[in-house]
Order: structure tokens, then sequence, then C-alpha cells
């Protein structure tokens, strides 16, 4: 085996970065081998690969924490191999079998001891590759190294030429693994293993082999829905794995973690909070509270002032009163008080003041229900019997009258309708009167009465009055009829040859008092002639021969020596 090399000159693998990313690196100035270099160095010192990475390059902090690893198991098992050399076992010194460094100390422990035996038994130190890659290499050199005093070295345990130290003699001789297919990685881009038979090429966690049967790709398991990113979480893709990104802040007084969870801030702890000095910080989810220094009494609370106040223990406290007792808060206490039965509606205490029992409403003199109804007392309550024409009213608990003119409006009476309690009655308008039924109306003739103080004419709900020929019906009362006076009518001068005399329903005419008589026309005069002289009209006057006044010329003319002004001339018959 040849002595391993420092780990700043080990060359980077090619199945470290893989195709994308390995191209990602060659964009890159950072030196590959120098961060792989911090990473032995780290676990070499540290033996711890958790701590933060300080490079700024997102590649180098990847080749860094993958260097780190290599480099820890290399150690773990080298710690393994020594523990198989030195105590034939592989007792843990500490006892310790659940930590990871644990698992890789017993590991190679077991392969060493494998190989030690198969040695000792004389059989062949060619590893068999169902123990897995890794615990093959360890069997075989273990077993070549037979029972050899030299201390084995730490070594890359991925390569069998950096297992230990051994002599150039040993080195020199002939090496049965030098045909390995295998060695340096052989044809695979990531992992190999040399069945015998063929070569078979794997790829890591996260790759998947493509059709060549050399290369790997990365998986991309946000596609393929192989993540496990929980609700409200976003799947990103990264070479070889996945990371889950949270969608949304954890808010204020919390941070996201490294797994991608909320964790609540401690202000009380990282001092930011900005309490008082009288007062002490406490920390709570989201936030923080400051409580202060002062304590206070039993039974009180302090508020965020640093006040007392008194506690309630009646409703801070469940139950704090036996049963039939009422909790009554007392300053920074309680106390207990005897219940006193509170009795509802219709019903009161007893005499003793023990229990309730029914109030009878319907005792007398009470008239709940009203003067003149039966009432019926029932437990806690009563009921009315109200009388016909009444109901109960549900919020005055009373028998209330029913206003039948408005419940049936138009329908009891034909044509007014007033309530009385317990009933209605009907009545009718001027001109009707109130039928046998006591509901209908019919008409009353007025004329009967003689309203009128000539004729009278009946209508429907009314009468109407008239007057005979030469009377008219007053203006003032509609009833008592007036005599016309015919003779002062505008037509009143014509109606008459000489004088017209009003009469009481009519008129009558007249002519002058000596000669002259009235016409059988009753409108008209007539008289005698006295002499053989003839006037305007040709009648001789003192002769027997009438003449009709009313056929005289218009103006003054002689009868029997007397001048009659404005009549007309006469008219000889």
């Amino acid at each position: 085996l040849k002595p391993r090399r420092p780990a700043a000159e080990l060359p980077l693998p090619s199945w470290l970065l893989g195709p994308g990313a390995a191209t990602a690196l060659l964009a890159t100035d950072v030196p590959m081998e120098a961060c792989c270099a911090d990473g032995h160095r780290m676990a070499t010192q540290q033996r711890d690969c958790s701590l933060p990475y300080a490079s700024e390059s997102k590649e180098c902090r990847m080749v860094q924490e993958q260097c780190c690893h290599s480099q820890l198991e290399e150690l773990h098992c080298a710690t393994g191999i020594n523990l198989a050399n030195e105590q034939d076992g592989c007792a843990a010194p500490h006892g310790d079998n659940a930590s990871l460094e644990a698992m890789f100390v017993k590991r190679c422990c077991h392969c060493c001891l494998l190989g030690r035996a198969a040695q000792a038994q004389g059989q062949s130190c060619e590893y068999s590759l169902m123990v897995g890659y890794q615990c093959g290499l360890v069997f075989r050199a273990c077993c070549v190294k037979g029972q050899e005093t030299a201390d084995f070295a730490p070594g890359d345990v991925g390569d069998i030429q950096d297992t230990g130290k051994i002599s150039e003699v040993e080195e020199e001789q002939e090496d049965p693994y030098l045909n390995d297919r295998c060695r340096g990685g052989g044809p695979c881009k990531q992992q190999c293993r040399d069945t015998g038979d063929e070569v078979v090429c794997s790829c890591f966690v996260g790759y998947q082999l493509l059709p060549d049967g050399v290369s790997c790709e990365d998986i991309n398991e946000c596609i393929t829905g192989s993540h496990n990113c929980r609700l409200g979480e976003s799947c990103i893709n990264t070479v070889g794995s996945f990371r889950c990104q949270r969608d949304s802040s954890c808010g204020t007084g919390y941070e996201l973690t490294e797994d991608n969870n909320c964790k609540d801030i401690d202000e009380c702890e990282s001092g930011i909070h900005n309490c008082l000095p009288d007062f002490i910080c406490q920390n709570t989810l989201g936030s923080f509270r400051c409580r202060p220094k002062l304590q206070c009494k039993s039974g009180f609370i302090q508020d965020a002032l640093g006040n007392c106040i008194d506690i309630n223990e009646c409703l801070s406290i469940s139950a704090p009163c036996p049963v039939g007792q009422t909790c009554i808060n007392t300053e920074g206490s309680y106390t207990c008080q005897k219940n006193v039965p509170t009795c509802g509606r219709g019903y009161h205490l007893n005499e003793e003041g023990t229990r309730c029992v029914d109030v009878d409403e319907c005792s007398p003199p009470s008239e709940p229900c009203g003067t003149g109804h039966h009432c019926v007392n029932s437990p806690g309550s009563f009921r009315c019997e109200c009388k016909t024409g009444y109901y109960f009213d549900g919020i005055s608990r009373m028998c209330v009258d029913v206003n039948e003119c408005q419940r049936y409006p138009g329908r009891l009476c034909g044509h007014k309708c007033e309530n009385t309690p317990g009933s209605y009655l009907c009545s009718c308008s001027v001109g009707f009167r109130l039928s046998v039924d006591g509901r209908s109306c019919e008409d009353i003739n007025e004329c009967n009465s003689s309203p009128c103080s000539q004729e009278c004419a009946n209508v429907y709900g009314s009468y109407q009055c008239y007057c005979r020929r030469g009377y008219q019906l007053s203006d003032v009362d509609g009833v008592t009829c007036e005599d016309i006076d015919e003779c002062a009518l505008p037509t009143g001068g014509h109606i008459c040859s000489y004088r017209c005399i009003n009469i009481p329903g009519s008129f009558q005419c007249s002519c002058p008092s000596s000669g002259y008589r009235l016409a059988p026309n009753g409108r008209n005069c007539q008289g005698e002639q006295v002499g053989p002289r003839r006037g305007r009209s040709g009648c001789a006057w003192g002769s027997p021969t009438s003449c009709d006044l009313s056929a005289l010329p218009w103006g003054t003319w002689a009868l029997r020596g007397h001048l009659v002004l404005g009549s007309p001339a006469p008219k000889c018959q």
C-alpha cells in the first residue's frame, strides 16, 4: 500500500460533484482543493461537520461538507481497526452504541475482525462484495496484514492504496487487485462494482442512471413528487437532493430554523426586550412581558404596571364553594353564602322560606282576567275563560274586548258600526232607519210628516219640496212656498191692457172705473161710444158702439171729455 497524500493535494473526485455541479465549479475561481482541505481540517481538529462553513461560495461549502464527512468516517474507521487489533473485540470505550461515531467504529472493527479470522483460518483474503465495498477493503487490509505488529494508520478507506502503512517489500509484492476494473472509479461516473463478469455502475441517492449505464443525472424530486415538503412549503430542487422553503414568514417574535420551522425568539435571553430595571422579563410565545419584581400578597395579581389587583376567586377557581352555596368575592379572598331559593314567575317562597310554592292568581278579590271573566289557576300561571265578544291578550294577560267593527269592516252593519263592550251596535245615516234585523238600513218617507208648505216628493235618503203654479220655493229654507208677483216681473207691463193687480198664486187685470169693462180674455178693457163724433180711430164718440182701447193709437185721446195718457188707442167693435 502506498502512503496517502496530504489532503490538500488530493484531486477532487468526479463523483463528489456530478456532471452539472462540476460545470458550475469550473465557472468559478474558488480552489476546490483548498475547500476540501478545509473540510478535512475541520474533521481532524473539531471532530464535527455540523459547524457553519465560512466560505461565501455555495459550491465550496458543499465540497467542505462532503470532504469533512469523508475524513470523519475515515478517522472513525481507523479507530475501529485499531480497536480490533488491540483488543480483539469491538466494545466501545464509552459504551455509546447509538451515536454515528460509534456506528462507524463498530462497523470497521467487525470488518477487520472478519479479515483477521479469514487469515488465521488460511482462507483467501479476497473480500466478498456481499458485505459492501468499503467493508471489503477493511477486510482485505486486516487479512493481508496478518499477525504483524505494525500499527494501522488512519487512511482513506475508499482507496485501498491509503488504508495503512506497509513495508516497501510488501508494496513491491504483486497486488491481487491490480486488475480490479473499478480501481480509480472505473468507467462509472459515481459508484462502481466489479462482479468479476462485468462492471456494474450505480448512482448516489438523489441521482438516476442514464441509458448509457455509466453516467448519472440529478433526480428532480420536486417534479417527481418524491419530496416530503409540508403544507405551506415550496420544494426547490438541488443537485442530488432538494430543499423545502417556507412560503410565508414566521411573523414577529419568531425566527426560521434550518429545518424550515418557526422557532420562538427568546427576547429575554437575547436581551432585546425593553423591560425597565424594576421589572423582570418573562418570555412568551412570539413576544415577552415585563413582570414587576414586587410581589403581591396571596389573592392578588399584578398588572402590567406593577399594581396589585384582587383576584376574583369566584371566577378563576372552579366551584370554590360547595353545592347549595354561592361564592362572594372579597378583598384578597372569597366567602361562601347559603343559597336562598329564587322563585320564578308564578311561585313564591313558603312561610318557612325553604321552597317555592304556586301562587293562586285567581283567589278573590283578585280578578286578573277582568271583571266578569272566569279565571282558572294552573301551576306557576293561570288561564282566562273570556266571555263572548272578548279574547285573551297574552301580553296584558287579561280578557280584552273584541272590536268587531275593526275586525270585520263593512260586513256587520249596512251604514255605521259602533263598538260596545263585548258586542257592537249598528246605526244609519240621516234619511234612513234601522231595519228589523238590526243591521240593514231602509229609506224614511219624510213626506209623511208634511215637511213642505205645499207639495213633497220622497227621494232615497231624503225628500224634495216643490210648489204649485204661481208660487216659488224659498231660497232660505227650501221648504216654504212664496207667492210670485207676476205684475212685478219684467214682462208684467204687457200682461194687462190697463192695470195689473197681484193676488196670491196669480194676478188680475182691471180697467178704468167708468165707461169700461174687462174683456172676456181677462186682460183687455172694453168701453161704449157716447157721441156721433168719431175719434181718430173712426169710432163715433158717444155712440153705443164699444171700442177696444188697445186698438187706439198710442198718445193722447179724448174719451167722454177726459184725456187718457199713455194708453193704446181704442179699437172699435
